[in-house]
């Protein structure tokens, strides 16, 4: 068996279903596996999706075992040569498995690789590629210098904006949302460390590959991700689960700098808490200023069935061709285009100033949105 994808899913049904369906369009021709682990939902995420892929095998927990364990579960069984560790809320292409896997059998001391992720709007997003957060790394990001000089290889490394996204590129940590590894490594590494319960153990598991001998690459293959779809990222929450993984993280791969430079990162790791926490309830607080709110944007169809697919998501006004300017929300409808389709559209056409993309989807007349309710 060449592959197996291993997904992790929690409340996010509609998007989880098109995860799968770009997922089974991209591995054909291919031999392998497509393992759902679904953390207690409890939305019917499972029974709508084996509904509509029943091929999928299907590991329902009976509690929240966290992001981490739950990949385990599906890790440690996976029988393919290759293993794609996948979100719920991404939308991949042929190209992307296809080039991942004749990087990795062309370059043997490649463990993992990762891909080009946009957002739902086709903005790139940085963390598709980033360095250790070593002392020094996670130092001028808490304390804002890596914003001061993003270009800057010696302030600005956590991101690697330096280094360009269209290139493919040896770096240190791959996302967790798409992270494409050799088996057999990875189920010798032991999969992703269960003490991070949500966010880090990305960053963890990178580590402990490069430390094994092999290194991390990022292709420059573009893909979507609904990111922040799946989790509450405006949630202090959010924010408290993020930076003690950073802390875990730190007193694993890093004790020797526990005395001098920890109390450091703990007082700034909490100084970047409390201003992302208040940053949050301004932004709740506060009316929105600036462009209009896409809500309010004229429609733009892209389908052969314009008109059926404007009846059917409730669009009274409309146009099927998309104009050189001006603010658009943009349908793409997938039952007239494959997924390889729909993201290289949003791929070529992405203007975060001017547009914004959705995905009909056909087989339930569902909105697929960036803009969805968090769960």
């Amino acid at each position: 068996m060449e592959l197996s994808v291993v997904i992790v899913n929690y409340r996010v049904k509609y998007l989880l279903e098109q995860t799968l369906r770009s997922v089974e369009q991209a591995m054909q021709g291919m031999t392998g596996e497509i393992i759902v682990v679904d953390n207690l939902s409890q939305d019917d995420s499972i029974a709508f999706s084996r509904e509509r892929h029943p091929s999928v095998t299907y590991i329902e927990n009976q509690e929240n075992v966290g992001f981490a364990r739950a990949n385990n579960q599906a890790i440690m069984q996976a029988r393919g040569e290759y293993t794609l560790i996948l979100n719920p809320d991404t939308i991949i292409t042929p190209r992307c498995l296809q080039d991942g896997i004749e990087w990795m059998k062309s370059h043997p001391k490649c463990g993992a690789i990762g891909a080009r992720m946009m957002d739902g709007n086709g903005v790139f997003l940085p963390e598709s590629k980033r360095a250790f957060p070593t002392p020094w790394v996670s130092f001028c990001k808490i304390f804002g210098l890596s914003k001061l000089f993003p270009r800057s290889p010696w302030f600005a490394k956590y991101h690697l904006r330096y280094l360009s996204d269209q290139e493919p590129q040896c770096i240190d940590i791959l996302s967790g949302a798409y992270m494409l590894c050799r088996t057999g490594l990875l189920q010798q590494l032991g999969g992703f460390d269960e003490d991070f319960f949500m966010y880090g153990e990305d960053i963890d598991l990178s580590y402990r590959i490069v430390k094994a001998g092999y290194q991390n690459w990022f292709l420059p293959t573009p893909m979507v991700h609904y990111k922040g779809e799946s989790t509450h990222k405006d949630s202090m929450r959010y924010v408290r689960i993020f930076y003690d993984a950073m802390l875990i993280f730190y007193r694993k791969h890093f004790p020797r700098f526990s005395v001098l430079f920890y109390p450091i990162i703990k007082l700034g790791v909490l100084v970047r808490a409390s201003l992302s926490i208040a940053k949050r309830l301004v932004k709740r607080i506060l009316p929105k200023r600036g462009k209009t709110a896409s809500g309010s944007w004229p429609w733009v169809i892209i389908s052969d069935k314009a008109d059926d697919v404007a009846q059917r998501a409730g669009i009274t006004e409309y146009t099927d061709n998309l104009p050189a300017s001006g603010n658009y929300n943009v349908l793409i409808d997938d039952g007239c285009h494959t997924c390889a389709q729909v993201v290289d559209y949003i791929y070529q056409h992405s203007d975060k100033s001017r547009l914004a993309f959705h995905i009909f989807a056909d087989r339930h007349g569902v909105i697929i949105s960036p803009k969805m309710s968090q769960s």
